[in-house]
């Protein structure tokens, strides 16, 4: 596989930022004017949040997961295809990282079962911290 097969999952975990970003504001929007709810009664900070049930605040709160660990993702695969060290092992586990945030996303914007949503957190974090141990190894080792 080339090095650069490790940008189509780094290009992927964007996609799923933008889905994920889309099915926010579709929900939030639908929310707001199906609530007749003026512009002016969201002015005061988390008024929304507070005024939301979850199936409208818990993409939100998706959205934000999506600026946590997934941001070390992008750090940690930009530098492997900088120093030239994707392989098919790094690939492999950044797709992994992938398609576990893509079935947390899933989880967390709809039934939200939280349990379900922990263990797949998991699933996707060790992928992640695979791919960086093995990374700083090779850097360091």
């Amino acid at each position: 596989m080339p090095q650069s097969s490790i940008y189509a999952p780094f290009f992927a975990m964007m996609a799923l930022t933008f889905a994920v970003w889309v099915y926010m504001y579709v929900r939030r929007i639908r929310f707001i004017t199906g609530n007749n709810i003026s512009p002016r009664e969201l002015e005061k900070p988390g008024e929304l949040a507070r005024l939301s049930p979850p199936a409208i605040s818990n993409p939100s709160d998706n959205l934000k997961n999506l600026f946590e660990l997934p941001v070390l993702f992008y750090a940690v695969v930009l530098y492997l295809g900088a120093t030239g060290q994707a392989d098919d092992t790094y690939t492999a586990a950044a797709w992994v990282f992938v398609s576990f945030r893509t079935l947390h996303s899933i989880v967390h914007c709809t039934v939200n079962i939280v349990i379900v949503r922990f263990y797949i957190y998991i699933a996707s974090s060790l992928a992640l911290w695979f791919i960086i141990g093995r990374a700083a190894l090779g850097a360091f080792g």
